[in-house]
């Protein structure tokens, strides 16, 4: 693949850099107020559907444009080189709908999540069942034309701003667990849900877990055939994988001009070491970018995403981490005491990177099955 713009990739950028410099909401990184920052966010998200920058790559009968995903690529590239507000996370979802959804639920479902007009959760991880997702709980007991839900799931990132859910439920337990799982799109304001905020490290609360207690889903919102819930658990851990398909990109590169800030305001940018160390930051961004260039020109040929993924979210997970740490390494007793607010809650956020889609550890165990490695 020729990374290089073509002439119409170019046009776009070009209209889309200026589109930005006019419309990013002045200030909007200096909210504090939890409340306030969710509604910026759903704000820029209506934002940029109405101006045509939400769902590049989606078909156009579903509320895109039927560009290539190298479009997308470019929506991430300039908005963190303009410290736009995040991008809409739409990718890994919507692609798990348009997968296995029947024609009526695309059409139900699809423009809405790319439009902004609801909000999306994912009811995969519960408290006997994070990285061994098979292991998951939660029934769905076939009554009529209607399944009826129990059980507990955590980690819900969102849950307590979304509309809806994309939930795993055990369907079957006479057979092997992988086999047992179906997947429902429920509302989660139906009767029996209960969601309760957690506040992580970092001080806020940015997930959630989620009770349900006999709710009642018609089978026709049923994602896929029964049985069929790992599989589609997968396809939505393989976007959610990629760094690219949830802005990860931008929002690094937001973050590594905000440290060598820190280090300029501290005359360390003459100091050999922490040229060093910012040099190796910047290559890491740089790995992870190229990383998924790569996964991109698969996409662009119409190979859908696959175990490689496990190598962007190692990559991913290593060069976050490591920018927090040399953050933390640069500010010193300053964060501790309050002279540098704002950096240790960044660097508590950044730690369950290495969990998010599947822990570093099942990671590794996919790289090895691909390289016929032990394990």
């Amino acid at each position: 693949m020729d990374y290089r713009d073509t002439p119409e990739e170019a046009g776009f950028r070009a209209d889309l850099r200026q589109w930005l410099a006019d419309h990013i909401p002045a200030g909007w990184d200096k909210i504090e107020d939890e409340q306030e920052a969710v509604a910026l966010r759903k704000g820029w998200h209506r934002t940029l559907y109405q101006a045509g920058y939400v769902g590049l790559s989606w078909p156009v009968e579903y509320g895109g444009r039927g560009l290539s995903p190298v479009y997308d690529a470019i929506l991430n590239e300039e908005s963190g080189n303009l410290n736009a507000p995040p991008l809409p996370s739409v990718g890994y979802i919507g692609r798990a709908i348009f997968t296995y959804a029947s024609e009526e639920q695309k059409q139900r479902f699809l423009p809405p999540l790319l439009s902004g007009d609801t909000q999306w959760c994912q009811g995969f991880s519960e408290p006997e069942a994070g990285s061994d997702l098979a292991s998951l709980r939660t029934s769905a007991r076939l009554d009529g034309d209607h399944y009826v839900v129990n059980g507990q799931k955590m980690w819900t990132s969102g849950g307590q701003y979304a509309d809806w859910c994309l939930l795993l439920a055990r369907t079957d337990p006479d057979v092997p667990k992988h086999k047992g799982i179906s997947a429902f799109l429920v509302s989660v304001k139906e009767p029996g849900v209960t969601v309760r905020p957690i506040v992580i490290a970092s001080g806020e609360a940015e997930t959630a877990e989620v009770f349900w207690d006999d709710v009642r889903i018609p089978v026709h919102q049923r994602l896929g055939a029964p049985g069929e819930g790992w599989r589609i658990a997968m396809t939505t851990v393989s976007y959610e994988r990629g760094p690219a398909d949830i802005g990860f990109i931008a929002a690094y590169r937001r973050t590594l001009r905000k440290v060598e800030h820190l280090a300029a305001e501290r005359g360390l940018l003459e100091q050999p070491e922490w040229r060093k160390k910012l040099a190796r930051a910047y290559v890491q961004g740089e790995v992870l970018r190229l990383n998924c260039m790569e996964q991109l020109s698969s996409r662009v040929s119409g190979r859908p995403p696959g175990p490689e993924g496990s190598v962007a979210k190692l990559l991913w997970a290593d060069a976050e981490q490591s920018l927090q740490h040399l953050a933390m390494d640069i500010l010193g007793a300053d964060e501790l005491t309050g002279s540098a607010e704002g950096w240790l809650s960044s660097y508590f956020t950044s730690r369950p990177v290495s969990v998010y889609g599947g822990s570093a550890q099942i990671q590794k165990n996919i790289i090895a099955r691909m390289l016929d490695l032990p394990r």
